[in-house]
């Protein structure tokens, strides 16, 4: 797929539509698995939300720079080493605050994290490539308009 240059308000509107979909599919889930109140995890759920956000605009904005300066096309490769690197560093930000405020070690936190890594990473890769196909369609219509 080619590349669509993006401009802030696209970067923000990708990273809110990203996060609030996947608050309302894994928060309940993550209460339901750990045994807690929706409410204590739905709150570390939208922290966690805050920080992936602006690591979301920020990673992106970098990811984006690369693919250009060397030419990348957004294959299944690319958009695998995205999806990693984009969770690599959200578990380094993340892990010391779900610790925290699980009252856990950071190594069941890190635990934790790897668990719902499983299920962010396909869904990072869906969302990400269908949000480009979509994307992509918005901007030939307006194109066409």
């Amino acid at each position: 797929m080619k590349y669509l240059k993006k401009t802030m308000v696209a970067r923000v509107a990708h990273a809110l539509a990203f996060e609030l979909l996947a608050l309302a599919l894994f928060a309940p889930l993550g209460a339901w698995l750990l045994g807690l109140p929706v409410a204590h995890v739905g709150v570390l759920s939208v922290a966690i939300s805050a920080i992936a956000m602006a690591w979301n605009v920020v990673f992106n904005a970098w990811f984006e720079r690369v693919e250009r300066r060397f030419g990348l096309v957004r294959n299944v490769a690319v958009r695998v080493a995205h999806a990693c690197a984009f969770e690599f560093g959200l578990v380094v930000l993340a892990v010391p605050l779900a610790a925290w405020w699980l009252d856990i070690g950071l190594v069941d936190a890190l635990l934790l994290d790897f668990g719902f890594l499983l299920l962010f990473l396909p869904y990072t890769f869906g969302f990400n490539a269908v949000y480009d196909r979509l994307r992509a369609h918005w901007v030939a219509r307006r194109a066409i308009a």
